[in-house]
């Protein structure tokens, strides 16, 4: 079996909708507006306007009959709406609508990376204050890993100031010190991380939050050389490339989380109830730290430097481990080779 590919057509989808919640306002504002005039207003094809024309035609109230869906009439090149199924009516909010609004205008408000934090702000006041009591109870909004820390970068991000961090790389184990000029921060898959130009690795990067040990704002403000270009996380914040090391794992059926959580070239079905995984990493230092920390249900297959890597540290922490015995107990079988393979 393989991993499935990256989804598409969600985002084609959202943008389709946002254009159909636009087009009927924009047509009622201009009766009569020639189709090639409005497709360059809304920045579309005339085949893809005439296609939402079609699709607004089944669009209406509940009931969805004759008279409450809404309608338009053409005359040559030329759209009118007749009929707007009460789309330009005042919205009027139930108690429930309302506080579900705010919620999740303040949920935005707090999300990293939110590209128009003003106009969320702005909606959010209109919101609240023309709901009134109806949302006067106190809510409060934490999103998944909004700690104290998070608050204050971005904080500083706002700022537009350069920072001074201590960095924690787990890939490589150890902590570096780093100027970074920040971009923007981001939420992904219930993280948080700034995205910044790495002076010390002159190129993007990405800096999870809670492996910023440490943080200065300098006196300086941030400066992104014009090269610099935010990345996509469409398919998330990992995206292997075809030049890092291949690993090819064993795994047992309690191990098999690994291909949920980790992007996976290659999955097949092996002996019995184990998988044959093949997956890429940053470094082997970290597909050793890995592969030690999964247990004794997992074996490298590949590739053979990994495997000695591995046999090697698990075989100096049972060393270690029988020294450390009082004397006459007797030490456990060594299981280095259920790790590395014999």
């Amino acid at each position: 079996m393989t991993r499935p590919a990256a989804r598409g057509g969600s985002r084609a989808s959202a943008d389709r909708l946002a254009r159909l919640l636009n087009l009927v306002p924009y047509l009622l504002a201009r009766p009569g507006i020639e189709i090639a005039e409005a497709a360059g207003d809304l920045g579309v094809t005339e085949r893809q306007l005439r296609e939402d024309l079609e699709l607004l035609w089944v669009c209406g109230l509940p009931g969805y009959g004759p008279g409450d869906l809404i309608d338009m009439a053409f005359d040559g090149d030329r759209v009118t709406i007749t009929y707007d199924a009460g789309i330009d009516r005042p919205l009027r909010l139930t108690p429930d609508e309302a506080l579900a609004l705010v919620v999740a205008l303040r949920m935005l408000a707090e999300t990293p990376g939110v590209a128009n934090r003003d106009a969320v702000e702005r909606a959010l006041a209109k919101i609240e204050n023309a709901a009134g009591d109806l949302v006067g109870a106190p809510v409060a909004v934490q999103l998944p890993g909004d700690t104290e820390r998070v608050r204050e970068l971005r904080d500083a991000v706002q700022r537009g100031r350069a920072l001074r961090i201590t960095y924690y790389t787990a890939a490589r184990d150890e902590s570096t010190e780093r100027i970074i000029d920040p971009l923007r921060m981001l939420s992904v898959s219930g993280r948080a991380y700034v995205e910044a130009w790495c002076r010390r690795a002159e190129a993007v990067r990405l800096f999870r939050a809670d492996r910023i040990d440490a943080f200065t704002e300098l006196d300086e403000a941030a400066v992104v050389p014009s090269r610099a270009r935010p990345a996509d996380l469409t398919d998330g914040v990992f995206r292997p490339a075809p030049d890092l090391p291949l690993i090819t794992l064993r795994i047992g059926r309690g191990e098999r989380w690994i291909t949920e959580y980790y992007p996976c070239e290659r999955v097949e079905p092996g002996d019995g109830d184990r998988w044959l995984v093949s997956l890429r990493v940053t470094d082997l230092g970290w597909a050793r730290r890995f592969v030690l920390g999964l247990g004794p249900d997992v074996t490298v297959v590949a590739p053979a430097e990994l495997a000695d890597q591995v046999r090697a540290q698990a075989v100096a922490a049972l060393d270690a481990y029988a020294s450390a015995l009082p004397p006459g107990a007797a030490a456990v079988a060594d299981p280095a080779g259920s790790w590395a393979g014999r």
